[in-house]
């Protein structure tokens, strides 16, 4: 079997390992990408947070992104059994980018790998990884070309940014359960004619709540070509009470809902297939292990109700190439409080704003009548997804406190 050598060895091409590749190559580290499928390739997550600019920008990623001509977008709009409210970014409590874009993440991330290899990455496709030993010093895979045949890589260091295959943990068994319940998604793309004097604004993704399940919601996601991204999610039980092909069961809950049919009446459905995902929230013990780090969704993923993975992947993204930047130049390392916890601090707080969600306390607050400005602008910043801004007191609330006394005084 033929061996290589490499300084870093990135597992998957998505937002996370791009990203990565591009902050390492600025350090000048010989980093190479294998990534299992071929570029472009559907995946989902649409709607970017503003706070995942600040990343693009730095790992010189920027230009690429705005080049290619994705859907502006400066905010968030919830609509709830005729109740209406939307949070503009730009207006929020946190300093940063107050925009971003909604984007179609097969062609999205086809731009970050571009940018990858055009900073000096090797990104090879339809290469996949059957096996990995872990080792402080010289971890080691053996992977497969799509001709079929084995090699090793030898590296300085591994970044598992696999995403939903999440490599690294289903091999070394390192995944633990969510305490999340199980919940699913189905969705697909639509061609939706919403004419302009509708309401709709294209700058914003709306999410709506199922006037009867407060459980259950939905995300209409616009694009700059006319189309939008269009899924349902709730718990397991209640997607398999409906029957049919995936089509005609999201078209079923989505009738449910006034606001929704209204705005769709013209649509065309099913651009692209139907899909459906069950049981997507994910964790593990700890991110981190010899030799390695799990970037992204391949050590934690929440929700997609916030639009937060993308933002989170970014983040592990730049805290990784930080740690590995440090060992490099002969630092100590410590990738317990300079990785691990720096990265959950801002999970957690997008989790507790996942609960209350679901919960129905969340829904409280947005649509509360009388909402203070200055707190207002405190929940956009995480919104926007500024879960690291520990002057934001939402965001410096471990216990949840703060979050529960508001969802009170917004109930009351």
């Amino acid at each position: 079997m033929n061996s290589e050598r490499t300084e870093v060895l990135i597992v998957g091409a998505g937002p996370a390992g791009a990203v990565a590749a591009a902050y390492l190559r600025q350090q000048g580290r010989k980093v190479l990408i294998v990534e299992r499928e071929q570029f472009p390739r559907f995946s989902i997550g649409e709607s970017l947070l503003p706070q995942s600019m600040e990343y693009l920008q730095a790992a010189g990623l920027l230009q690429d992104v705005v080049e290619a001509g994705f859907q502006y977008k400066n905010g968030a709009a919830f609509e709830w059994a005729g109740r209406r409210t939307q949070f503009d970014f730009r207006d929020k409590f946190s300093p940063g980018w107050g925009t971003t874009y909604q984007v179609q993440r097969a062609d999205f991330d086809h731009v970050l790998a571009k940018g990858a290899q055009r900073m000096g990455a090797d990104v090879r496709y339809g290469h996949e990884v059957l096996s990995v030993a872990p080792d402080e010093k010289t971890p080691r895979v053996v992977a497969r070309t799509p001709e079929g045949e084995e090699y090793e890589i030898v590296a300085d260091f591994i970044l598992d940014a696999s995403g939903f295959g999440r490599l690294l943990p289903r091999l070394l068994k390192l995944e633990s359960p969510s305490n999340f319940p199980v919940r699913g998604a189905i969705f697909t793309h639509v061609r939706d004619h919403i004419p302009a004097g509708s309401g709709f604004d294209r700058n914003k993704i709306l999410i709506t709540t199922h006037p009867g399940h407060i459980d259950v919601w939905f995300w209409t996601i616009p694009f700059s070509n006319g189309c939008c991204s269009l899924g349902v999610v709730a718990e397991r039980e209640f997607l398999a009470s409906y029957e049919g092909s995936e089509l005609e069961r999201l078209q079923a809950i989505v009738g449910e809902v006034p606001n929704l049919r209204e705005l769709l009446k013209d649509a065309e459905w099913a651009v692209l297939p139907v899909r459906s995902i069950i049981g997507y929230s994910a964790n593990v013990a700890s991110l981190h292990g010899p030799g390695y780090a799990l970037l992204g969704n391949a050590g934690e993923f929440l929700d997609p109700v916030f639009s937060s993975g993308v933002t989170i992947a970014f983040r592990s993204a730049a805290l990784a190439a930080e740690c590995l930047r440090k060992k490099y130049a002969g630092e100590a390392v410590d990738w317990e409080t300079e990785y691990d916890e720096k990265l959950r601090y801002g999970v957690k707080a997008f989790r507790r704003f996942v609960e209350a969600w679901y919960a129905g306390g969340f829904q409280k607050i947005i649509f509360h009548s009388n909402q203070q400005p200055e707190v207002r602008r405190m929940i956009c910043s995480i919104l926007a997804g500024y879960a690291w801004d520990a002057n934001n007191p939402y965001v410096a609330d471990p216990s949840g406190r703060r979050m529960r006394t508001l969802e009170q005084l917004c109930g009351a």
